[in-house]
């Protein structure tokens, strides 16, 4: 029998690229997936084409635009209204957005998906982890995070922006994120690691237009590694005997990696938690 069978696996971002590869081969290693999408055609598309290649999979899908708090929070809450236990949560969904844009409740959008979605997540399904406990946590970050560091006085860019540097500054706080986090959740069984997929072929950057989505797409024909490669270590932290009780680590091809001296800053990955909270509005807990 598969390590993997009948394991409760969440996969954010999983209607396409690395995500749904992520969520396939989960799958077909057994797992109960659960998919979470924003865009419900791609959804029902992503659910066929899993039990296509899984037939006898337990697929199914919730959907959220991980952007907006609010929404997140519904995702929490339906997440346990259907899962009694949650044995993997992959945090994976995130974009890059040429444009600064501010979402209904005032945060920059590359700030609000690719790191509040991952903090608030994590914090509404946490009881349900710790009571599935041996679990895992893993977040989707990138090599990206070299050569940035956290402005807490411009933290989501309000004085000055540009897309990759926002995008760079949402990689960091994934990887501070993960150690703070795995601080926090010692001794509970629960496992946090985060991870570099490589440069991978998939709709990132399409949410953009003109000149960048045309040189992010270049860029892909030329570099780009496919899903199934840029999957790998994602499903390596989800699913190998190898990390069992490793915590806090930073994943690339598969292999412990150390990340820029910014993101192993344990100061202001407390800081950061403390931000955090308070935008999302979470009472404060002891650190």
């Amino acid at each position: 029998m598969s390590p993997m069978q009948d394991k409760v696996c969440v996969v954010t971002g999983a209607t396409s690229g690395v995500g749904l590869q992520t969520a396939t081969e989960l799958a077909l290693r057994g797992a109960r997936v659960v998919l979470v999408g924003r865009d419900p055609p791609r959804g029902v598309e992503a659910v066929e084409l899993v039990k296509r290649r899984a037939p006898k999979a337990d697929v199914a899908i919730h959907y959220a635009d991980l952007a907006r708090l609010d929404q997140v929070r519904e995702l929490g809450a339906a997440l346990h209204a259907a899962l009694p236990r949650i044995d993997v949560l992959i945090n994976n969904a995130g974009a890059m957005f040429q444009r600064r844009q501010l979402t209904a409740y005032g945060l920059e959008k590359t700030f609000a998906l690719n790191h509040m979605a991952y903090f608030l997540l994590s914090d509404l399904l946490r009881d349900r982890l710790i009571a599935s406990a041996p679990s895992r946590i893993v977040n989707v970050a990138s090599d990206a995070h070299r050569g940035v560091t956290l402005d807490f006085d411009d933290l989501q860019g309000e004085k000055r922006y540009t897309g990759f540097r926002a995008y760079q500054r949402s990689k960091l706080c994934n990887i501070l994120f993960t150690r703070e986090l795995a601080r926090r959740l010692d001794g509970t069984g629960v496992t946090v690691n985060c991870l570099h997929p490589g440069f991978v072929a998939t709709r990132f950057g399409e949410e953009n237009g003109g000149l960048f989505r045309l040189a992010i797409n270049l860029a892909k024909r030329v570099a780009a590694i496919t899903p199934e490669r840029g999957a790998l270590t994602s499903l390596y932290l989800a699913t190998s005997s190898e990390v069992a009780g490793k915590t806090g680590g930073y994943y690339e091809k598969s292999k412990l990696a150390t990340p820029s001296a910014a993101a192993q800053d344990d100061e202001t990955a407390r800081r950061l938690w403390e931000v955090s909270a308070r935008i999302a509005g979470m009472a404060p807990s002891p650190g």
